[in-house]
């Protein structure tokens, strides 16, 4: 019984507590999330004709041209060519591609 009633405690506290818990989902979860969108924003700007690329749905392939309307035209295999949103590229796999290999040839190496 003792539990149902209500404490006389200093308000300021409950301020304070509920202040503190909307910092934390800031820092934890809104301040992130934007990061990564900003990062993905300036990453679909930033992709060119003839890069290899994988979208968000999984399909890999060749950026052949870059459309007008902010499309990108995409050659997932040879002779069949797709249009997609630059939005949909959720990353690029030619400096990936460089990068892995570069870290295998210097594994190589020293071993």
């Amino acid at each position: 019984m003792l539990l149902l009633q209500a404490q006389g405690g200093n308000p300021m506290f409950s301020i304070l507590l509920m202040v503190g818990m909307i910092a934390v989902m800031y820092f934890f979860m809104i301040r992130p999330q934007a990061k990564r969108a900003r990062e993905q924003k300036k990453f679909g700007e930033s992709i060119g004709s003839g890069e290899q690329v994988v979208t968000s749905s999984g399909i890999h392939g060749r950026i052949t041209r870059i459309n007008e309307d902010g499309t990108l035209q995409l050659e997932i295999a040879r002779g069949v060519f797709v249009i997609i949103e630059r939005s949909a590229v959720s990353m690029e796999l030619t400096n990936a591609a460089r990068k892995k290999a570069a870290a295998t040839s210097t594994a190589v190496v020293t071993a």
